[in-house]
């Protein structure tokens, strides 16, 4: 009974670290930023971990989420509605380069890296860019 007392405790803790290392990143999509930046995110380049939740908030409703690219063994979601807020789960290691599908040609784009892994950045250098996006898509890899 102590054994099976012993091995429940442990998977308790392993289970509840898991869960208390997890995070949610929030990112408002904005008309405007505090700069006087028309039709960005909030934050356009974002570090997190394995696991961690990013949350696009959309502060009007002419936004929305579209994952253009990602590494390879991520199953990319429908792009979201325009002016709902949509939650995903980061799990597969690499990055995420997503645009506001109305307003990609504006530059509202961000890339998400997920464990500092940035194997597939050739791959995103590749991926489709209009407009202002071609010059911020350029600078944000070079921010890796």
């Amino acid at each position: 009974m102590k054994a099976i007392g012993f091995i429940g405790l442990v998977f308790a803790f392993v289970f509840m670290s898991n869960l208390a290392y997890a995070k949610t990143v929030d990112i408002e999509m904005m008309n405007k930023d505090g700069s006087g930046r028309k039709m960005v995110y909030s934050q356009e380049l974002v570090h997190i971990d394995a696991g961690d939740t990013v949350k696009w908030i959309p502060t009007s409703k002419g936004h929305n989420v579209e994952i253009v690219a990602a590494p390879e063994g991520f199953d990319i979601p429908k792009k979201s509605k325009n002016g709902k807020e949509v939650s995903i789960e980061f799990t597969v290691p690499g990055i995420y380069y997503y645009w506001c599908t109305p307003h990609k040609g504006m530059g509202m784009i961000g890339l998400i890296v997920v464990d500092g892994d940035t194997s597939n950045k050739d791959v995103i250098a590749k991926a489709k860019a209009l407009g202002k996006s071609k010059k911020k898509l350029k600078a944000l890899l070079g921010e890796l």
